[in-house]
């Protein structure tokens, strides 16, 4: 089931209890991907996120990175479905500070206003999905979960607003869009023309069968 979104007391830990919990998730973890208690008490470390994108997001090419302004250089695609990409985060990292650096890291031109991060959870053999309000740190909850994705994962999606805010998106982006959809239309036109190229062929033979004299 999904809910838009679910406060969770923030349970503020010692330092000797992050201490204890960051040993017990290393124990744990199978993927090398562990975590590290600095002196000051902040820790790092890993999560994974799986990108669920609906919509085409537009990437800076190497020539148009560190521009402000739009540019030619700039593409718009559809992501695979089910993409997961790993970054190294500390404690102090909020939920929009990780939406920010992982379009940063694939060089993600869109607003990250546009996108929301989730969490997914396995509860009483049941799956549910929730939004993560922007304070909230996915380090600790990853911490508290333990490294099990099963248990609990992070999931990238755009805004459910109900309604497109194309007022949101760049003149270029929305270029991009039309081009995208002019293929489309494109490939199903054709598509659907040689279904029925096909069928006619079939009827024409099968006619042919029918009037054939004797």
């Amino acid at each position: 089931k999904d809910a838009q979104k679910e406060r969770e007391p923030h349970v503020y830990l010692s330092k000797e209890e992050v201490k204890e919990k960051i040993q017990s998730y290393n124990s744990s973890v199978t993927d090398k991907l562990k975590m590290t208690l600095n002196a000051n008490g902040i820790y790092t470390g890993f999560i994974k996120v799986q990108m669920e994108l609906c919509r085409p997001i537009t990437v800076q090419s190497s020539q148009s990175q560190g521009r402000c302004a739009p540019s030619s250089q700039e593409t718009a695609f559809y992501l695979p479905d089910g993409c997961v990409n790993t970054l190294h985060i500390s404690s102090t990292n909020t939920v929009r500070e990780v939406i920010e650096a992982l379009l940063k890291k694939f060089f993600v031109a869109d607003n990250p206003a546009k996108f929301a991060l989730y969490k997914r959870c396995h509860k009483e053999d049941q799956v549910y999905t929730c939004k993560l309000s922007d304070r909230e740190h996915p380090l600790y909850l990853r911490l508290v979960a333990g490294p099990k994705t099963e248990m609990l994962s992070f999931v990238l999606r755009e805004h459910e607003t109900g309604e497109v805010m194309w007022e949101a998106f760049s003149i270029p982006e929305l270029q991009n869009f039309l081009r995208i959809l002019d293929k489309e239309e494109s490939d199903q036109l054709q598509l659907l023309k040689n279904r029925y190229a096909a069928y006619r062929g079939k009827l024409e033979e099968a006619l042919r069968g029918v009037l054939k004299p004797g």
